[in-house]
């Protein structure tokens, strides 16, 4: 496995520095590229926890860094923030770039069995297997992390911490798809990604996993705007995730915010709250 890095950017922010990184990936064949916080403690090398970030569809590693301002928190409370790209870039795979809700920024942090994705689109283990070698290689990390995510992304942060017991202290999302192997987002990825046998889909469907989950106590911490045009469409259904975790009595936070929409407007103005509760959990 490829540990080594290029650093492509760094900015100073609030005493610490955002940096954006790539790397070449062995589970995706590609360049992938990474965006990372370093608080002040870790600026001087003090060891910290890790609070990966998962983007949404169309997205990449920059737009959390953006728009989301978490800088300010992370510095305050020393935590790194790690944020990979959404999806492998650039592999020639036919059809990669013909819609934005599949291919190219739509990688749905699965591994891909298809013919056609299954050699790039491994962005189930490239989260929580490769990337965390990578920053545990080339950062001061203390060996703890969280996972948190958007849409699409609030989907991954949930399946990794759900299928991965132990490996994560927390997990959190905005406005994820909660239940995908039942909404038209989800529908066209996993067929497209996972083929027809749907034994496969249950793997990555959070409200699948919760009901089988029998890990260590999982801090799950969900916020969803109520004038979401997506929850309207049926994209999201939280309500089926805080069913599935009432029947297997696994905790669930869901904040329902008034007003807000699905925009990064909202992630900005509660991501405060979220990389405190991860806090919590990672002090621990």
């Amino acid at each position: 496995m490829a540990l080594d890095i290029k650093e492509l950017s760094s900015n100073k922010s609030f005493g610490g520095y955002q940096k954006v990184f790539s790397h070449e990936s062995a589970l995706t064949k590609c360049e992938m590229k990474f965006a990372v916080y370093l608080p002040p403690k870790a600026v001087d090398s003090s060891p910290c926890p890790v609070i990966y970030w998962l983007s949404g569809l169309t997205c990449n590693e920059l737009n959390f860094i953006q728009k989301a301002g978490a800088q300010k928190i992370a510095s305050e409370l020393g935590v790194i923030i790690v944020c990979p790209d959404t999806s492998p870039r650039g592999c020639n795979i036919p059809g990669e770039d013909d819609g934005w809700d599949f291919g190219s920024g739509a990688g749905f942090y699965v591994d891909a069995t298809e013919e056609l994705w299954k050699n790039n689109y491994q962005m189930f283990s490239y989260v929580t297997a490769e990337l965390p070698e990578v920053i545990k290689k080339n950062f001061p990390t203390n060996g703890k992390q969280s996972i948190m995510g958007h849409s699409m992304g609030g989907h991954g942060a949930l399946i990794c911490a759900l299928r991965t017991p132990g490996f994560y202290s927390s997990v959190s999302a905005f406005a994820p798809i909660c239940a995908p192997t039942e909404c038209p987002w989800g529908l066209k990825a996993f067929n497209g990604y996972l083929g027809p046998d749907k034994t496969k889909w249950d793997e990555y469907d959070a409200c699948k996993l919760v009901a089988k989950y029998s890990g260590p106590p999982l801090g799950i911490y969900v916020s969803q705007g109520e004038s979401d045009q997506f929850l309207k469409d049926g994209q999201l259904q939280p309500e089926k995730l805080v069913d599935a975790c009432t029947k297997a009595c696994v905790p669930i936070i869901l904040n329902r915010d008034q007003g807000y929409d699905h925009s990064y407007f909202y992630i900005a103005s509660f991501v405060d709250d979220h990389i405190k509760h991860h806090a919590k959990f990672l002090k621990e």
